[in-house]
């Protein structure tokens, strides 16, 4: 019988141990899949916004035969025209190159598609690609659009060069989701004021944006929770988007006993917020 109960204890400490070590572990894999998912996220938002407004430098824009080889005209193209219009790029318009809603947060990246001669591939393919991959080579697409926001399924959904313009907001059937998971997500813009003089940045939502030609750069702010319940004490907070401090031990739901982490990031534009205004 002694036996019997030490070997019973020996049980049930190891149990215990095991139980401690999975919590630990589903934890730490936990905490390792939001940090990979937000850093994806993040690296897609820089490709795709520091993109936003690039033109296509034209190394050929005329007949003019230059006396040295070095002094060649060259040429930024500000327009080009596809035979799908939705496919178009002008660079006057500048909500074709950032815009998005501010409930529901919505963002809009767009720049000019063109391609460039390429040692491995004779028929110069486009080395740019919206979020999701396209489009193709062979397409006649002239502007590449990425639109990402957030579905009522908690996904960050992305569509890329639709074939018909999206509704405003987009619907969970729009695009695809790239991330899941989704907290919050918000996004701001900053705005250059251009007044003689006394130039000023302004950080402002959608609502806020008068000339999208003048946005500078974009701020994205995404939380993402966790998969795994634990244990959380009182007092266990993260910042929000908006500043504020909110405590997970008080959250409900699909979001409840959940580990949450919040993504911020400034981008800035490689048009600067001149497309539209100076050029």
């Amino acid at each position: 019988m002694v036996g019997i109960a030490i070997g019973l204890l020996v049980v049930a400490v190891a149990l215990g141990a095991l139980m401690v070590s999975r919590g630990i572990s589903g934890t730490v894999s936990d905490a390792s899949g939001i940090q990979q998912q937000g850093a994806y996220a993040m690296r897609l938002f820089g490709q795709q916004l520091r993109q936003a407004g690039s033109l296509r430098l034209n190394r050929n824009p005329g007949t003019v035969v230059a006396a040295d080889l070095y002094l060649a005209p060259v040429a930024f193209e500000t327009q080009a025209t596809s035979a799908t219009s939705l496919y178009s790029f002008d660079a006057g318009k500048s909500e074709q190159i950032v815009s998005g809603t501010a409930a529901p947060a919505t963002l809009v990246v767009g720049y000019r598609r063109y391609t460039d001669p390429s040692f491995i591939n004779p028929i110069d393919p486009s080395p740019s690609r919206n979020c999701l991959g396209g489009p193709a080579d062979t397409s006649n697409h002239e502007r590449l659009e990425s639109t990402f926001w957030v579905s009522s399924k908690s996904e960050l959904r992305c569509a890329g060069n639709p074939s018909t313009a999206l509704p405003t907001p987009p619907t969970d059937g729009d695009g695809q989701p790239i991330l899941q998971n989704v907290a919050n997500f918000q996004v701001r813009y900053l705005v250059q004021n251009n007044a003689a003089g006394t130039p000023t940045l302004t950080q402002v939502d959608a609502s806020g944006v008068t000339n999208w030609a003048q946005v500078q750069a974009v701020e994205v702010c995404l939380v993402l929770y966790g998969t795994e319940a634990m244990d959380l004490p009182a007092g266990s907070n993260y910042t929000d988007c908006d500043g504020t401090a909110v405590d997970m031990s008080t959250l409900t739901g699909v979001r409840a006993r959940r580990m949450h982490v919040p993504f911020r990031n400034v981008f800035q534009l490689r048009s600067q917020g001149l497309i539209g205004t100076v050029l």
